[in-house]
C-alpha cells in the first residue's frame, strides 16, 4: 500500500470554507482526510460526500456510541456518504452493530479503543479499574470477534495490537507527530516510522500539516519519512 493510501490528514478546522481551502492547498499531495467532530458539525458532512465523489479517501471519525439500532442506522448513512472509514467506540455490542450494517460495503468500521489523549491516570479517573494495555487488548480482540475492520489506536500499543488480530485487520494510529513536530496535547505519541515499523497500517496526523507554513512540503516530509520506514524493512 502506498503512503498516499496509508497518511491520513486531519481536517480539524472551523468550517467547511476553511477545509475546502485546506484541501486546495494540499493538492495531490494527499489522498486520505479525517473529518471529526468540529468539522462534521460545521459543514463537514457534505464535505465528506464531497471529497468522496472527487476521488478522495474521507476517514468520518464520528466515535458512534448509542443503542444497536442508531448504530446500525448511522453506519447506513455514512455508507450513503461514500466515505472510507468511520469509527464506533470499541464497546462489543456496538462494533457488532456496526459490523452487521457495514456487510457487504466497502466501508471500514474501526473500533476505538483508548483515546491517545488518555493515559492511566485518566483511566483511573474514569473509573476502569483494569490497565491501559490490557484494556486495550481486551477491546482489540473483541473488535476482531465482531468482525470489524480495524482499529483505532496508539501505535505505542500497535505492535501488541497486531500480534492480537493478525494481518488482515486495518490499525489506525493518531498521536503521530513527525520528526519536526511538537507533541501538543497528545501523550502518547510516536513518529511515523516507529508506528509503521510497530505493525500500523494508516497513520492520521492533522496539526503538523494543517498548521504548517507549507502544508503540501509537510506532508510530503511526512510521506518521506513513511517511505524511509518501508525502505528499511525490505532492507
Amino acid at each position: 500500500m502506498p503512503a498516499d493510501d496509508r497518511l491520513i490528514v486531519g481536517l480539524d478546522l472551523p468550517d467547511r470554507a476553511a477545509a475546502e481551502a485546506m484541501v486546495e492547498r494540499l493538492g495531490d499531495t494527499v489522498s486520505f482526510y479525517k473529518i471529526g467532530f468540529q468539522l462534521a458539525l460545521a459543514g463537514g458532512l457534505p464535505l465528506a460526500r464531497h471529497l468522496s465523489r472527487a476521488g478522495k479517501k474521507v476517514f468520518l471519525d464520528m466515535k458512534l456510541l448509542d443503542i444497536e439500532n442508531t448504530v446500525e442506522k448511522g453506519v447506513e448513512s455514512a455508507i450513503g456518504l461514500g466515505v472510507a472509514m468511520l469509527t464506533v467506540h470499541a464497546y462489543p455490542q456496538v462494533m457488532r452493530a456496526a459490523a452487521r450494517a457495514a456487510q457487504g460495503s466497502g466501508l471500514t468500521v474501526l473500533g476505538v479503543t483508548v483515546l491517545t489523549s488518555m493515559n492511566q491516570s485518566d483511566l483511573d479517573e474514569a473509573g476502569y479499574a483494569t490497565p491501559l494495555p490490557d484494556l486495550v487488548a481486551r477491546r482489540a480482540a473483541q473488535a476482531g470477534e465482531a468482525g470489524i475492520g480495524g482499529i483505532v489506536a496508539s501505535a505505542a500499543e500497535a505492535a501488541a495490537i497486531r500480534a492480537i488480530v493478525g494481518p488482515g485487520m486495518a490499525i489506525v494510529t493518531p498521536g503521530i507527530r513527525p520528526s519536526f513536530a511538537d507533541a501538543d496535547d497528545q501523550k502518547r505519541i510516536v513518529t511515523p516510522a516507529d508506528a509503521l515499523k510497530a505493525g500500523a497500517s494508516h497513520l492520521v496526523v492533522a496539526r503538523p500539516v494543517i498548521r504548517a507554513a507549507d502544508p503540501a512540503r509537510a506532508a510530503e516530509t511526512i510521506k518521506a519519512e513513511m517511505a524511509a520506514a518501508f525502505r528499511e524493512q525490505d532492507a
